[in-house]
């Protein structure tokens, strides 16, 4: 695993090195967030399985406070058969399955299908020559992205036969975490963060870890027809869980050189019937659905991350059960610098079958500033919004002298070239951290979202005095802007706008 150290420094440590000192390690320094979140999960599903987790919400408070040695785990690990943990196991493949055995020569492609971001449409009817690409992947690189396949890997269609095994080998099931935002509270290193997601078992039981699909913990589904999904058996279980059948080939190395992989083959894997009291610690509920139900947060295309804070804060504030519900009870030490926490959010963007890009968040979190964080996300969020309205109707105002008879067709491509939201959003983004982070180091909510208005309203007026700029210095320009610099100073001043954008103290 790629590691950052307390100074700083980057390393590649192995799975025992890495529990050992990961109260000398910052954080994982890996090339996705996606990867990041599932070696994550890989870590915490070893320390359920060595039956390193607290017993009660109280005792996790006192692991949290009191920086509870993982010792156990390191020494579960190091005293495993060293064939239940061989990547390569002809048998038995660490997070495989052997029983691909039979067609990966002839139906395995390139080891790009399994990383998410290089593999596109899974559909097996689409060309796929960029599959084919031989250049090998290191056998660390190959196993970080099969455990973000597991846990991330998009619904579709295998590229696999499904002769031998059964027809719904090539049916793929979205991930158990495609679709929905995942939180994992970051603390100052490693240690801390594992502490700080870990939880009680229900029941004490942490179930089985899944080390391959022929292991014997648990039986596994087949492939002649499509069975319902299985209750997870604990924690180990469902952080570990086989989302992917999966069998990598190894390029034969020569002496003291790292392993390859050079060819992959990807089938369907495990199906699970989630409990949403037991199954879904981190997740933030919402009520969006019309029958009541709340449904976890989940990415979007069209709204960056940051924008959602609010939600995040309003279940550390609200919940009173899972992850929420007891971080909102912790007491942190006073030392250190900045917040003692990051609520870190991720999740994929997806287009039907094909990876789009990741989303993802870092929001300091502070318990005893758990309602200031609320309001000023909610607050802060509000007035984003509403001044990207503003600059949208200021672009229509200017559109509508500009262009006094314009086609349908091009009304679209005319007025985003008055349209400052596209520069607008990403510049937000800084002063809206900002605004978090003063506010969970403790600073008064009123004064930081004033501060915060008055950047944002003035990085908003420049963004459309630039989009103006392109006007021709005519009457029907200079009507153009007159118009548009107007809406925008009459929406400010309106009486439903933000009161900190109207100044108002």
């Amino acid at each position: 695993m790629p590691v950052v150290s307390l100074e700083g420094e980057v390393a590649d440590l192995s799975l025992v090195e890495v529990l050992g000192r990961a109260q000398e390690l910052s954080t994982l320094a890996c090339a996705t967030p996606g990867e990041g979140v599932a070696l994550i999960e890989y870590l915490l599903a070893i320390c359920f399985a060595s039956q390193t987790l607290p017993s009660s919400p109280e005792e996790w408070r006192v692991w949290v406070a009191e920086e509870h040695p993982l010792d156990d785990v390191t020494e579960w690990l190091t005293s495993e058969p060293a064939d239940d943990w061989d990547l390569f196991h002809p048998e038995r493949p660490l997070g495989q399955n052997s029983q691909l055995a039979h067609q990966l020569d002839e139906k395995g492609t390139g080891p790009a299908q399994l990383v998410l971001e290089r593999a596109g449409d899974y559909c097996q009817f689409f060309d796929h020559h960029h599959l084919e690409h031989p250049e090998p992947l290191p056998a660390a690189a190959a196993f970080r992205a099969l455990l973000a396949q597991h846990v991330y890997g998009l619904a579709g269609r295998a590229r696999v036969s499904g002769k031998s095994l059964g027809a719904t080998l090539t049916n793929l099931a979205a991930g158990r975490l495609q679709g929905r935002i995942r939180v994992v509270v970051q603390g100052r290193t490693l240690g801390d963060t594992l502490r700080l997601n870990l939880y009680p078992a229900a029941g004490g039981r942490t179930g089985h870890f899944n080390r391959s699909w022929t292991s014997k913990e648990n039986p596994r589904r087949g492939f002649r027809t499509k069975p319902v999904g299985r209750a997870t058996s604990g924690p180990a279980d469902l952080h570990s869980y086989l989302g992917r059948s999966v069998l990598l080939r190894p390029v034969p190395a020569a002496p003291g050189e790292p392993v390859h992989v050079d060819r992959v083959l990807i089938g369907a894997g495990e199906l699970l019937a989630l409990d949403p009291e037991r199954d879904l610690e981190d997740a933030v509920l919402y009520k969006k659905t019309l029958n009541g139900h709340r449904k976890p947060l989940w990415p979007s295309p069209t709204r960056a991350l940051w924008r959602e804070a609010h939600a995040l804060y309003s279940a550390a504030t609200q919940e009173t059960t899972g992850l929420f519900g007891r971080l909102r009870h912790l007491r942190f030490p006073d030392d250190g610098d900045g917040p003692p926490c990051m609520l870190w959010a991720v999740g994929l963007i997806a287009n039907k079958t094909v990876a789009a890009t990741w989303t993802e968040g870092h929001f300091p979190y502070a318990p005893s500033q758990g309602e200031a964080l609320c309001e000023a996300s909610r607050r802060g969020s509000a007035i984003a919004d509403y001044l990207a309205r503003a600059l949208e109707r200021s672009a229509y105002a200017a559109w509508k002298v500009a262009y006094p008879n314009p086609k349908p067709a091009d009304r679209a491509a005319q007025m985003a070239r008055f349209d400052a939201r596209r520069e607008f959003w990403p510049a937000a983004k800084g002063p809206f951290l900002l605004l978090l982070d003063e506010t969970a180091r403790g600073s008064d909510v009123p004064t930081v979202l004033r501060d915060y208005a008055g950047d944002l309203r003035s990085s908003a007026a420049d963004f459309l005095r630039h989009r103006l700029d392109a006007l021709p210095h005519d009457s029907k320009g200079l009507l153009a802007r007159a118009r548009a610099e107007h809406r925008f100073r009459a929406d400010l001043a309106d009486a439903k706008a933000p009161a900190e954008l109207r100044e108002e103290r």
